[in-house]
């Protein structure tokens, strides 16, 4: 029989769901030491975190039940198969958990199937779920008996994120306000209360968890918390320093390049990052990128000859004594 108490097993052995093995691995073996029932004798509370440890490493180190658990959340058990408490569910017929969540909000007494519609939210399209949180999150909700949470991702664009969507729209006849503050980041959850499952035995509502999901920019990406963009130079910029203009997300601002900067080198737009949720500014990172011309005219060819035949620096001049 499947397990009717959802366990968060990135949680519970305190990894990303991003993890890669290695790291659940060694999360594993640093919480199963600390919690081994020859550590910890007489010890209730240890001996049951042992066993979800154990639990958690079991599924999340196995790559199918882990896509599995991913894809399903709460029902990852019966995922690909069909029955399972669900009637006639047949998870496997579902490309994503988004498609079956609007199966299972039809099923449990939520949105019938027929009378939902999709809305457009500037430049995405999202169906209908009600008001949205005030609020982000980076927990993950906490499953409770007399509820049925359920998750599902929302696609924003970067402009979308950085300056919030203020929006409303009709479902069912009744007026839904949407409400998503300036400053979402790649991965925070938003929580619309009371639109998720019906107990069916309470007939109270779960909440429903919005997990953002930023589509791709040309320009702009995140690395971890911080706002990264690659800004290409020329060699002589690189060699004299100079200001060059860049791109932040309201607008392009001079920036100063230091003389003899490499490529690859980090420089710090502060205040002009991603803006928080209170409403500050963090730092943009500028990742510099040397670009080589491709063709000269012969003025320029000229002036590169004398600078090579003057010049006395030797990048390679460590490599003189390297040898096998």
């Amino acid at each position: 029989m499947p397990k009717t108490d959802y366990k968060d097993y990135y949680q519970v052995l305190d990894v990303s769901r991003n993890a890669s093995a290695d790291q659940i691995k060694k999360a594993y073996r640093k919480l199963a030491r600390k919690y081994h029932p020859d550590l910890n004798p007489n010890n209730q509370e240890a001996e049951k975190r042992f066993k979800d440890i154990n639990e958690a490493h079991e599924i999340l180190s196995d790559p199918d039940k882990r896509r599995t658990y991913d894809q399903f959340g709460q029902y990852w058990q019966q995922g690909g198969t069909s029955g399972g408490g669900f009637g006639d569910f047949d998870f496997g017929q579902y490309s994503n958990f988004e498609d079956f969540i609007d199966e299972l909000l039809g099923r449990f007494g939520g949105f019938n199937n027929r009378s939902r519609q999709t809305y457009n939210y500037g430049n995405h399209s999202s169906t209908g779920f009600g008001q949205y949180g005030d609020f982000f999150s980076n927990s993950s909700p906490s499953p409770q008996s007399q509820q049925r949470d359920f998750e599902a991702t929302l696609p924003l664009t970067f402009s979308e994120a950085f300056r919030g969507i203020n929006k409303q729209f009709k479902l069912d006849g009744e007026t839904t306000k949407i409400r998503l503050p300036p400053g979402a980041k790649p991965g925070v959850k938003v929580r619309v209360k009371g639109k998720g499952g019906i107990n069916p035995v309470t007939q109270k509502r779960g909440d429903l968890y919005l997990v953002i999901e930023l589509k791709p920019h040309p320009f702009f990406k995140f690395e971890g918390d911080n706002l990264v963009c690659e800004v290409p130079i020329t060699p002589v910029e690189a060699t004299l320093g100079g200001k060059i203009k860049v791109p932040t997300p309201d607008g392009s601002v001079m920036m100063k390049i230091p003389a003899g900067v490499n490529h690859g080198q980090s420089l710090r737009l502060r205040g002009k990052g991603w803006t928080s949720a209170d409403g500050k500014r963090g730092d943009q990172i500028v990742k510099l990128k040397i670009v080589t011309p491709t063709s000269l005219d012969a003025q320029e060819r000229e002036l590169y000859e004398k600078i090579q035949q003057y010049s006395q620096f030797n990048p390679r001049q460590d490599l003189e004594n390297i040898k096998l």
